[in-house]
């Protein structure tokens, strides 16, 4: 009676200790590894046809590029002040057509930027950012510097898209050991418009400005009130070939102006024509009235 009973016990321990630790996973003979253990394997439910595997790779590559398609079109709305109908700043047209902040509607433009940067990459880059963020701390750097960031980010996620995280990670150490800088393959004349600028400079974030000289590595562009010595990231080009010349010719209009000795409620004008490369048949008659009451031909 008491060997039955210890029997009993026995047994009876041996059931918590298989209740309270679950038997390892078996693969063949071996218990896996607690990575293994979990590690969640894919499966196959169903196989594709050649037609539903292409058309999730393009449904795929949409859902990649939506911030890059974003940001491609709200540079363009900007560029060509495609929003002057209804209203009279790009930051107001993108709160209320969209719901953006300023700073999200030009993260997306600066995410854009970056992603036709590596785009251009030679050799071809195969793995492109999916996500605005993964771009961000990419935009504060120089075009070449761009790309060899993004490759070592690259490397670092093992041939995967890399986090914002790796990328931030990266771009810090730059601080404190640049990568070697290239000179510029701006043109003069290219134009531009002015963005991330900091302290008395900051008032021309979101100005037009026409390159005048190429140093090394920045340049000296001139804005509707005068010169400046920029960095490459504080550049956004406009490759619009009618903006440029647009640009280019109110520059000289303002310069005209500028020679005279202007009324306050003059300069405030001119001071708004620094942010338009696009003129509203508004803008354009206060411009020219302006030009008469000075007597500039």
């Amino acid at each position: 009676m008491v060997l039955r009973k210890a029997r009993v016990e026995q047994k009876f321990s041996e059931g918590q200790q298989s209740f309270s630790q679950p038997s390892p996973k078996v693969v063949g003979n071996e218990p896996a590894s607690e990575a293994e253990a979990t590690r969640v394997i894919p499966e196959v439910v169903e196989e594709l046809s050649p037609e539903e595997l292409e058309a999730r790779q393009q449904l795929e590559l949409k859902v990649e590029r939506a911030f890059f398609e974003a940001g491609k079109a709200l540079r363009e709305l900007r560029d060509r002040r495609l929003y002057r109908s209804t209203h009279r700043t790009f930051e107001d047209y993108c709160r209320q057509r969209f719901n953006f902040t300023k700073a999200s509607a030009y993260y997306l433009i600066a995410a854009a930027n970056v992603y036709d940067n590596l785009l251009a990459c030679q050799p071809k880059v195969d793995i492109l950012p999916t996500k605005e963020k993964q771009c961000r701390h990419l935009a504060k750097l120089e075009p070449e510097e761009q790309r060899q960031v993004w490759q070592e980010a690259v490397e670092q996620a093992d041939g995967n898209v890399p986090s914002e995280r790796i990328v931030k990670g990266i771009v810090d150490r730059l601080k404190e050991k640049p990568l070697p800088q290239i000179p510029l393959s701006y043109k003069r004349n290219d134009a531009f418009i002015l963005q991330g600028l900091t302290a008395t400079e900051r008032r021309y974030n979101g100005c037009w400005a026409i390159a005048r000289e190429i140093l090394d590595f920045s340049l000296i562009v001139e804005t509707h009130d005068g010169k400046l010595q920029v960095k490459p990231e504080n550049l956004d080009p406009i490759d619009d070939r009618a903006v440029r010349h647009q640009i280019a010719a109110l520059l000289k209009r303002i310069q005209q102006l500028r020679k005279r000795e202007l009324d306050r409620g003059a300069e405030v004008l001119l001071e708004s024509f620094g942010k338009r490369t696009f003129l509203t048949e508004v803008e354009e008659g206060l411009l020219s009235w302006l030009e008469s009451f000075y007597k500039v031909s």
